[in-house]
């Protein structure tokens, strides 16, 4: 038998923050970012009061709730301001332009992608942590603005063909140099008869018989 989904209580709401384009860059990744970005200056049972709705963070409690949450509001009021520098994280960064893993890694290693640092945080639940690459978002603004993207993936693509055309051409002159080794008699086996030298009044001795 399924069980009922449990029906949502009530809510109302205390406060709305509009997150402006130049912080979110258009990526809804890049909003939800900022979200855990917020929601890391809030105490851990306060958290999930704050989401991110159509573009806006929205502080909602139980509508029974009559507290104000000042507090709430004044942390997260805080958080935001400035939240167009928040320094944007590898996932943030795929989505805003568009890439795949590969392209990003392989464009920050040829300095197309300017890191302006890294981060090293802790994974939830493991010991282990991870130490990854973080952008200035007015850089990363940049590329999008220009579609650099397409530019760079374009240079890549001839790049490429470049170097599998080279690769082609130096395989074909080792199979050549291969097959030349092959024709060549082996040195072992000396100078044909047409080629070895005659001595001189070697049809005379034949003729006498002291070669019999």
């Amino acid at each position: 038998m399924k069980s009922r989904r449990k029906e949502q209580e009530p809510e109302r709401l205390i406060e709305q923050w509009q997150l402006p384009p130049a912080a979110t860059l258009g990526s809804s990744v890049r909003a939800r970012g900022i979200l855990l970005e917020a929601r890391a200056r809030l105490p851990f049972a306060l958290r999930k009061l704050l989401d991110i709705e159509a573009g806006h963070l929205m502080l909602r409690v139980p509508e029974d709730d009559r507290d104000d949450y000042s507090h709430v509001v004044e942390a997260v009021s805080t958080t935001i301001v400035g939240i167009e520098d928040l320094p944007v994280i590898p996932r943030e960064v795929e989505d805003i332009l568009t890439i795949t893993s590969a392209e990003r890694h392989r464009w920050l290693k040829d300095g197309r992608l300017q890191s302006a640092g890294t981060r090293t945080v802790k994974l939830r639940g493991r010991a282990r942590k991870i130490t990854f690459h973080v952008f200035d978002p007015r850089h990363i603004e940049d590329i999008l603005d220009r579609d650099m993207m397409s530019v760079w993936r374009e240079n890549d693509a001839i790049s490429a063909a470049e170097n599998r055309r080279r690769a082609a051409g130096k395989a074909a002159l080792t199979r050549a140099g291969k097959l030349a080794r092959k024709k060549d008699p082996p040195a072992s086996q000396g100078a044909t008869d047409a080629t070895s030298p005659r001595l001189k009044g070697w049809e005379e001795f034949d003729m006498d018989g002291l070669l019999k």
